[in-house]
């Protein structure tokens, strides 16, 4: 009983005063703002470009791992939504424009689409990336999303090689082949053509032969760029491009094309 009353006892000590709390006299209402905020976004867009399997979505439409793409058309087209974090590829003879249909689509311009070519004999993979041009938006942010793009492009790379690997496993020369990066914009300095290297290289990131840490020796020219015969011929398919940007290509960008790679490693 006697510790029963103790314990019940109401305490004696006193609340400290006003001027002895720690709480200013006149509390302000406003929330404190968390300093957290701004790291998200941030982290977005200079942290590491990863490829997450899990969050890929593959199409196929009208198309096999079977038929080689040198005598089937084969286009990519990648979309990205921003509700779900999710990448859907759809892998197919011509642009799945259902895909690009939608305001959010208009409004964004993030897809990437990329058809494979034979060339005088020679298959390489043609990516096309929407820098600018449309509407006023996408003209102010022209430099920062030609730097997100090759940041991202990597990841775009390596969700075209991880949906169509059969394909890949069946021919594996397609993983030697050169990936040419068509950068469209009414800005004439994002309006151009880079070549990324061979597809094994170009869709791993920490390899030193991308373009990112890319030396100028290794670099492949850009007037290598390859170009279909002029007359009918059977060494070089498709006879036309199923990608509707591709009919007016930027010029090549002979002066500088990995600056900007460059300078994103160092960040």
């Amino acid at each position: 009983m006697g510790s029963l009353t103790a314990a019940s006892w109401p305490s004696t000590k006193l609340k400290p005063s006003l001027f002895e709390q720690n709480s200013p006299l006149f509390p302000s209402r406003r929330k404190p703002m968390k300093k957290s905020l701004s790291i998200v976004p941030v982290a977005r867009l200079f942290g590491p470009a990863i490829f997450e399997a899990s969050k890929l979505k593959v199409l196929f439409l009208g198309v096999d791992e079977k038929k080689h793409p040198g005598k089937l058309p084969r286009t990519y087209t990648l979309t990205h939504s921003d509700i779900t974090s999710k990448l859907t590829l759809a892998i197919s003879q011509t642009i799945n424009n259902s895909q690009l249909q939608g305001w959010a689509n208009k409004l964004y311009r993030d897809e990437v689409v990329a058809e494979w070519k034979k060339v005088k004999g020679k298959m390489s993979l043609h990516v096309h990336c929407h820098i600018s041009g449309g509407h006023f938006l996408l003209d102010v942010c022209a430099r920062l999303r030609y730097f997100i793009f090759c940041k991202e492009l990597p990841v775009v790379l390596k969700a075209f090689v991880h949906g169509d690997v059969n394909l890949l496993n069946n021919y594996p020369e397609l993983q030697e082949a050169l990936v040419w990066v068509y950068f469209h914009s009414n800005v004439s300095e994002f309006n151009k053509v880079e070549c990324w290297g061979q597809l094994h290289e170009a869709s791993a990131p920490t390899s030193p032969s991308v373009v990112r840490g890319m030396q100028e020796e290794q670099a492949t020219p850009l007037s290598e760029l390859p170009e279909p015969c002029q007359e009918e011929c059977v060494c070089c398919f498709p006879p036309m491009s199923s990608i509707p940007w591709s009919q007016e290509q930027p010029p090549h960008n002979q002066s500088d094309p990995q600056s900007l790679h460059q300078q994103t490693q160092q960040s």
